[in-house]
């Protein structure tokens, strides 16, 4: 069948003579390199070339052996089991396939000296703010890579907001400084993979080449380079990726291995109408749910040019687990977000966010969860005390729950159950989840109207938004241009107004948000809010881990206090005209006669029978003075 070449156990190998000449024969191989030194000794290779199923494949590299080979339906693809046991060294081998008619085809394999241990891949946490990125649309960096012409999408038209625009990997590497001056300590770009779609795929959720960088973003190596980067500068590098679909122009939709790669496969191949998702995430909790609905939820495509992938097929799941592994290895990243996390398989999601973080225990994931029910959210979040007894290995699901409480409790007129009584129960929710610290919380992000119109661009409003998110109990993560008010009140909701391009962003810009050349007093005046919050946050141990009161909300103000040692952060938002705020109910923090800080203007008072806080806005205070 295959060579098997495990070393045994205590035996000496000379890997100076098994050096390969590179050969690459065959039309694709992935994962396109792995790792010596994982705790799985598993590595299954998909194998793609025309009628590769008649071959038999050997291999000859001391601790790398073929446990199994698997056929596909279609005769263009081979599976291989490889073991690759501890002793396996860094190298290069060949693969040999051998045809009954005598041919051979060879391909070159590698595999890498890890470049750190599994434990030193340490993911986001609740010190961390991130910094959200539609990469087409922050800046372009490299003007020559705007156009690719093997691609089916040739165009570049900024006035067109469903068209690319030219931002790129190197747009956003250039402005990395700007980025760190603000404070935060990750990005999180979406998919920088190629989509190659032909319209509307800017946004870089349809990807049609799981290994391989858009070229209208740039190279691997602009990529490494970012990251590596950032990790000097103190920022992690988060990778958006999509488990449930990928684009309709994916290479392997013309020639699908299995008869399930896809769900409803049959009916894509034979042309007929394909169904949608439902879109009923609440079948995954749903204890009477039928199984049409959960069918219909998770073999639903999520739109026409998304096919839905079939995890259940365990080639399919062992593809994309190794997927995440290999961008996580290569890319060092600081982090995975998880695009529509409810939407695959559900026993297949907790294998895979498994599996990472068993290889890294020390690293984060985020799913995505639009969900406005606590109960959904926490559901989803690793300790979970499920009834069903399920458990998705997820460490931070997504707070659209908390997200629109804050929003409609800045937007609500006050009274007993309207206003910010909405954000104060909001938070109440929290002793249900396993841990609130780690849960994703923001002000918007690509998907729905930036937080300016949400309130109506009320810029005080934005700025008790963006206070108390950054202070509270979360993960929290702004979307580029937030700190600089920008909306799509033109046109509430629209995806691609919401992700505008960011002004400077472009050679001849009129406005330069980087520079803060053309912008408005309030623009300004946001963004060194922000810069003052987020830095703080920054270094403030009490907003990482500190004990968290809060009071219930009366006449229009709402007191919130993060508490660790001797520092204290106090958070009022005040949705009255009034500057004068008497302390007596907040006598048990033990802040009477101590020294306070404004974090924002840095003024100096103490904390007596009142303090003076600003009208229709939000007050943050604390007891550190040197920061």
């Amino acid at each position: 069948m295959s060579c098997n070449n495990a070393v045994k156990e205590n035996e000496e190998v000379s890997y100076t003579k098994v050096i390969a000449e590179t050969y690459n024969d065959v039309e694709r191989i992935e994962p396109i390199n792995w790792w010596v030194g994982f705790k799985s000794q598993d590595l299954q290779l998909l194998v793609k070339n025309p009628n590769i199923s008649q071959s038999q494949p050997e291999i000859n590299y001391p601790g790398v052996s073929i446990i199994a080979v698997h056929k596909a339906n279609s005769p263009n693809y081979l599976f291989i089991d490889l073991k690759i046991d501890k002793q396996a060294k860094a190298g290069k081998f060949n693969i040999i396939f051998k045809f009954e008619n005598g041919e051979e085809k060879r391909q070159t394999y590698t595999l890498k000296s890890r470049v750190k241990a599994s434990d030193d891949y340490v993911g986001f946490n609740s010190s961390d703010a991130i910094y959200l990125i539609t990469p087409d649309r922050f800046s372009n960096g490299n003007p020559l890579n705007d156009i690719d012409t093997k691609l089916l999408e040739k165009t570049i038209d900024r006035s067109d907001d469903y068209a690319r625009h030219g931002g790129d990997i190197k747009g956003i590497t250039n402005h990395l400084d700007y980025i760190e001056d603000l404070g935060f300590t990750a990005i999180w770009p979406c998919p920088m993979l190629t989509n190659n779609m032909s319209s509307s795929s800017y946004h870089g959720y349809a990807i049609t080449d799981f290994y391989e960088i858009d070229p209208r973003f740039g190279s691997l190596d602009d990529y490494l380079e970012l990251s590596e980067k950032a990790r000097k500068k103190g920022i992690k590098l988060i990778g958006d990726q999509v488990a449930n679909h990928c684009g309709s122009e994916h290479w392997w939709m013309k020639d699908l291995p299995f008869s399930d790669w896809v769900n409803q496969q049959k009916a894509f191949e034979n042309h007929e109408q394909l169904k949608i998702s439902n879109h009923r995430r609440t079948s995954n909790q749903d204890p009477y749910a039928s199984t049409k609905d959960k069918q219909g939820m998770s073999e639903g495509w999520f739109v026409p040019s998304m096919p839905d992938l079939n995890q259940k097929n365990p080639f399919m799941a062992k593809y994309i687990i190794q997927n995440s592994i290999w961008w996580i290895e290569t890319a060092g990243l600081g982090g995975i977000r998880q695009d529509t996390y409810p939407y695959p398989d559900k026993e297949f999601m907790s294998d895979w966010a498994g599996a990472i973080m068993n290889e890294y225990p020390n690293f984060s994931i985020v799913g995505e969860e639009w969900s406005y029910n606590p109960l959904i959210i926490g559901y989803w979040q690793k300790g979970a005390n499920n009834r069903d007894g399920y458990d998705s290995n997820l460490k931070s699901p997504m707070d659209f729950a908390m997200q629109r409480q804050i929003v409609n409790a800045l937007n609500e007129e006050e009274s007993w159950d309207k206003g910010l009584i909405k954000m104060y129960e909001g938070l109440a929710n929290d002793f249900y989840y396993p841990s609130p610290k780690d849960i994703l919380i923001f002000a918007d992000n690509h998907d729905m109207s930036r937080i300016s119109t949400q309130v109506n661009e009320d810029v005080n409003k934005v700025k008790m938004a963006l206070g108390y998110i950054f202070t509270m109990p979360r993960i929290p993560q702004l979307y580029y241009g937030t700190e600089i008010l920008m909306n799509d009140s033109a046109k509430p909701g629209d995806h691609g107004l919401i992700r505008s391009d960011f002004p400077g962003g472009w050679e001849g810009d009129a406005i330069n948000a980087y520079t803060t050349e053309g912008l408005t007093g309030a623009q300004i005046e946001m963004q060194q809010f922000v810069k003052k919050l987020v830095n703080y946050r920054k270094h403030s141990n009490a907003i990482h881990e500190g004990t968290t009161i809060h009071y219930v909300p009366e006449d229009g103000i709402y007191a919130l206090f993060r508490i660790l040692e001797d520092e204290v952060v106090v958070v009022i938002l005040n949705k009255t005209s009034r500057s004068n705020l008497s302390t007596s109910r907040f006598h048990e923090i033990g802040l009477k006669g101590k020294n306070i800080k404004n974090i924002i203007n840095e003024e100096m008072s103490i904390w007596g029978d009142n303090v003076t806080i600003s009208p229709n806005s939000i007050t943050l205070f604390s007891t550190k003075l040197n920061n």
